[in-house]
């Protein structure tokens, strides 16, 4: 969402759409395990969608870490306790994405697919609880930020895959 002025504006609006870009590829990657399971999807169509998807969800986290929880600090310094929560959340995300990169590496050789699956459905009730609280406790301070360096470029913590191509 641009101004008149070419400035981005409303952060928050736009976390919430990388949210559910985020949620809509952990849908269709959980639609592959499945057909995966039935038989359907191959391998490496698997690891290939796991793995893009484990990297869009560690950027958006990484960038949240480095750069706009940093800046709802400065300018929010009451929400530091709730950016510390969404810190802790992003370790327990990044130790699920871990395990599923090691299963996913490894299923067709000794990996039991349902343990994938099982590493999966958890991620995803996790990423779900994540973002919903992330939602509800930072959107209004995103949207109220200013930071001269995202006038004219969303940062890498709004971007879908789709953008950065």
């Amino acid at each position: 969402m641009t101004t008149s002025h070419g400035r981005l504006t409303a952060f928050g609006n736009q976390l919430i759409e990388v949210h559910l870009w985020l949620r809509e590829e952990l849908a269709a990657l959980r639609q592959d395990v499945d057909s995966y399971l039935s038989g359907g999807t191959r391998v490496r169509e698997l690891r290939t969608h796991c793995l893009t998807f484990c990297s869009a969800l560690d950027r958006h986290h990484n960038g949240e870490n480095d750069f706009a929880f940093t800046e709802i600090a400065a300018q929010f310094p009451q929400l530091s306790p709730v950016l510390e929560e969404l810190r802790r959340d992003h370790r327990l995300v990044d130790d699920s994405l871990q395990r599923l990169e090691r299963l996913v590496g490894a299923l067709d050789r000794e990996s039991d697919p349902t343990e994938f699956r099982r590493e999966l459905d958890s991620l995803a009730a996790l990423v779900e609880t994540h973002f919903t609280y992330e939602e509800k406790r930072i959107v209004s301070a995103l949207n109220a930020l200013e930071v001269p360096g995202w006038d004219h470029t969303r940062p890498a913590f709004l971007l879908t895959d789709d953008e950065e191509s």
